[in-house]
């Protein structure tokens, strides 16, 4: 895991200053930013444990708790924004906040419209049913009705596969229609949807998806910004260097998940 956030941080930063030598006019965010003495850091808020809204209509969870953690390590103060999965990349591009820190899947696709920081935790897709649903692989699937988040990587995934689906905002939609039993199956990051139903007690079976590889979550900003991602990543390698980032994961998740 190591290895590949070296390798993607160093993409990052190499993209970055090209583009700097390529527009010497154009100014990096970072200077703006510290100048505010605040980044907006943009999620959904239904993505519990990762990022939601408690009793107290706080948004709280892991990623908000990396979001602050790296603002003030670069001295300034964090400011969450919640909205729409399907629409945060544009939201970003339209400068409604300065970045995401909502467990986004770091693709080629969006690396073409937005550079990223990171990863900063790996997880993998998995499929969820009922117990003694008879849904075991992804063959089973077929002709099933199928649960997703709108806008994620996994409703490209199962479109492409030609499954029957339906789209919701978020993992607690998922879980309830599939514990009302109007889709078959839900697709999702497993580390979110286990840790869910486990806390609500939610009865479950799952299995990975074969085909695909780990995958990392990335801190998504505006491209052309080297001076921030290097600020940032160097936040977020020195949070991971002194044990902060393993007692966030510990107290949200229950595990270090790097």
């Amino acid at each position: 895991m190591t290895s590949r956030r070296t390798i993607l941080k160093s993409a990052v930063l190499a993209a970055g200053f090209a583009a700097a030598g390529l527009s010497a006019a154009a100014a990096d965010e970072l200077e703006t930013l510290k100048e505010e003495g605040v980044i907006r850091i943009a999620m959904s808020g239904a993505y519990p444990p990762f990022n939601f809204v408690n009793d107290a209509n706080e948004v709280v969870g892991f990623d908000p708790a990396v979001g602050a953690e790296i603002a003030k390590r670069m001295g300034l103060e964090a400011e969450i924004v919640t909205t729409a999965w399907d629409g945060i990349i544009g939201g970003l591009l339209a400068e409604k906040y300065d970045a995401i820190v909502g467990s986004m899947t770091i693709t080629e696709e969006r690396d073409k419209v937005v550079d990223f920081v990171g990863p900063y935790y790996s997880d993998k897709r998995a499929i969820f049913s009922k117990p003694g649903s008879g849904i075991d692989s992804l063959e089973d699937l077929e002709g099933k009705k199928v649960g997703l988040t709108l806008g994620e990587t996994h409703e490209d995934w199962a479109r492409e596969r030609g499954y029957d689906i339906n789209t919701y905002k978020g993992l607690p939609e998922l879980l309830l229609e599939l514990e009302n039993g109007r889709v078959d199956a839900i697709v999702n990051d497993s580390i979110a949807a286990i840790l869910a139903m486990t806390e609500k007690g939610q009865e479950f079976e799952m299995f990975a998806d074969p085909t695909t590889e780990p995958f990392g979550a990335g801190i998504a900003i505006r491209e052309g910004n080297p001076e921030l991602a290097a600020e940032m990543q160097a936040a977020l390698d020195s949070m991971m260097e002194d044990g902060t980032y393993v007692e966030l994961a510990e107290k949200w998740i229950g595990a270090d998940i790097r």
